[in-house]
This record gives C-alpha cells, structure tokens and sequence, in this order.
C-alpha cells in the first residue's frame, strides 16, 4: 500500500516518539505485561495514522465527457440546491461527501479542465458533518471550467478532527480526474457544487470513492468552448 506523501513526516516523527516510549517502558517497567500493553496501544495508535495516510493509485476506466466523479471517499451528507456565491455566483446543485477518520483522505479533481479560481478562507472547526460547516469551517474554493465551459466549485472543508487542508491546485493549472486536488487531514468533508441542470446519480446515504464513483453528468453546453470562455473573460 502507498502511503501519501503528506503522511511520510508525520509517521517517522510517530515512531520516533512510540519508540522513546516503549524502549525504555521494556527497561523500566516490570512485569513483562505493563510494557506489553503499551507496546500494544502503539501499534494500534501507529496503524490506525498509516491506515489514514494511505494512498491507493486509482484511474477512471469509464467515459469521461460531461462527467463528474466523485473527489473523496465517503458518504453522501447533502444534496440539495444552494446559492454559491463564490465562483459560480448563483445556484448550484450542491454534493456534500464526509470523511470519517478510517477514509482515503486524499482529494481528486472531479472533472477535466482547468482551474479558474483558488481561495483559502480561515474559519471554525466544527464537525465537518453539519451543514453550517460549509460556509464557518476552515475551507478551500476550487473553482474549476470545464473544457465545454461548464463552471463547478469544490470546496476542502476542516472539520473537529481535521486542522489543515492542503490544496495542489493553482489558479491557470490543468483539472485531471486521476490527479489530486489535495489532502485533508483526520476527518472532513468535500462539498461539490454543480450547474443546476446536471443529472445527479447518487443518493443521500450512498457511499463513494474518490476518483472511480460518477456522481453526475453535466449538460453539454456545444456553444461555448473553454477557449471561448477565457476569452470572453479577457475582454
């Protein structure tokens, strides 16, 4: 199993501190099961932090025109249609996905193109579950133009556990669904916005995972390219 790279720093400096614990828990301590027992708790504490940070490789095998998948791993927490203010400035179909603990935390772009628009905002760290947390938590605004000139926002949300998102993604980049958009740390939650008239496929409750799980398909917009769009932006 891979593990991300956001995770390598935080696993040596763990078993680093495990081992000050434990080597001299085995000089020090008699009898044989108090040391036992805390050598058990480590592993435990040390596989549940490399079980977070793992990283499986994933590719999208299915068409991907007009396709949204899903950005993380997780359950279904929100579907209902919202004002998004931020980037696409309107309403919007919004797709909210919760990571416990025990999820792949790594975050894929849910569509091809290109980014348009990156904003960090600081804010609370309530649990990543309620509804309140996606305009109050500390958060991250991707907002991505799809090559037919569709607009989607996703936004990285902390939650409890969670106290730093990391964002790949850069305003002028290239959106690729088999890319991460970033990573998460210790539970949160990622919320898609998407036009209003797109078909959504999944329902509250389902499960998904990140970069294979389709969640919706756009409306073909023929008429405007993203070249046309940039343009028009330009002028």
């Amino acid at each position: 199993m891979k593990i991300h790279h956001e995770g390598t720093n935080v696993l040596i400096m763990l078993a680093l501190m495990l081992a000050a614990i434990n080597v001299p828990a085995w000089i020090f301590l008699p009898p044989v099961v108090l040391p036992a027992i805390c050598s058990g708790i480590s592993l435990v504490v040390y596989l549940f932090v490399f079980n977070f940070f793992r990283c499986p490789q994933r590719h999208y095998r299915g068409p991907q025109e007009n396709m949204v998948i899903s950005s993380v791993d997780g359950r279904v927490v929100a579907l209902e249609t919202v004002t998004e203010p931020e980037f696409i400035k309107g309403e919007a179909i919004q797709l909210s996905v919760f990571m416990s603990p025990l999820n792949v935390h790594a975050n894929w772009f849910p569509v091809n193109g290109k980014v348009d628009y990156v904003k960090h905002h600081k804010g609370r760290f309530l649990s990543a579950y309620l509804p309140k947390s996606s305009t109050q938590n500390e958060r991250s605004t991707i907002g991505i133009i799809t090559p037919a000139g569709q607009k989607l926002t996703v936004r990285q949300i902390a939650g409890a556990m969670a106290r730093r998102i990391v964002t790949y993604a850069r305003r002028g980049s290239e959106a690729t669904i088999d890319e991460h958009l970033g990573f998460i740390k210790f539970g949160s939650r990622v919320d898609i916005f998407l036009p209003t008239d797109s078909e959504v496929l999944v329902k509250l409750g389902q499960v998904t995972r990140g970069g294979l799980t389709p969640v919706a398909i756009l409306k073909p917009k023929p008429n405007e390219s993203l070249q046309e769009r940039v343009i028009t932006d330009n002028d």
